[in-house]
């Protein structure tokens, strides 16, 4: 049973979520204490709730993005029924601009917007010594690339052999038009 499980919906069973991985990496000495796991949107809420919650965690971070946004609004609120104690951290694309305005940002415990590499650790830190955050939205600042542990171990050679694996060959985009999301 880990105290920390990071988690998303991907789109299909072939994605690896490449986001959960440098959180776990970037753990530190957290790291032992945490688990990853991975579904698709295809999977019934119930079960994946299921599987959440034998876990037993006392923190769920959940990647957030375009493609699972209804099922894991779907997701945290049958969560909190069930178990309104556990705690649960949103990040990832969908929630890191708008938060006062989306559903799943309502029923979460905290959100972090933005690049957390490195803040998902530190939140957890506070969060697992009984204390808690200021505020609802913690915003995460640009990790020190430097700093960041690689992600890659936490493929296993059946994720290597069966599903799809990023590489990052660089971080954002140089660009800043107006009218993209990811030049915010």
């Amino acid at each position: 049973m880990a105290e920390i499980v990071l988690a998303t919906l991907n789109a299909k069973y072939i994605h690896a979520a490449f986001g959960l991985r440098y959180l776990l990496a970037n753990l530190g000495d957290l790291q032992p204490r945490a688990s990853l796991l991975e579904f698709d949107i295809n999977q019934p809420i119930e079960k994946i709730c299921d599987a959440l919650l034998a876990e037993n965690p006392k923190i769920l971070g959940l990647g957030v993005y375009i493609w699972n946004v209804t099922q894991t609004t779907e997701l945290v609120a049958s969560l909190k029924k069930l178990r309104p104690e556990l705690i649960i951290v949103l990040g990832g694309p969908e929630v890191s601009y708008e938060c006062d305005r989306q559903e799943i940002v309502r029923l979460a415990d905290y959100v972090i917007p933005g690049e957390a590499d490195l803040k998902f650790a530190e939140v957890c830190r506070q969060l697992l010594a009984g204390e808690k955050p200021a505020c609802k939205i913690i915003a995460a600042e640009l990790p020190d690339l430097a700093k960041l542990l690689s992600p890659y171990e936490f493929y296993t050679d059946k994720d290597v052999a069966n599903r799809i694996i990023y590489v990052e060959a660089s971080r954002g985009c140089p660009f800043t038009c107006e009218f993209c999301l990811s030049s915010l």
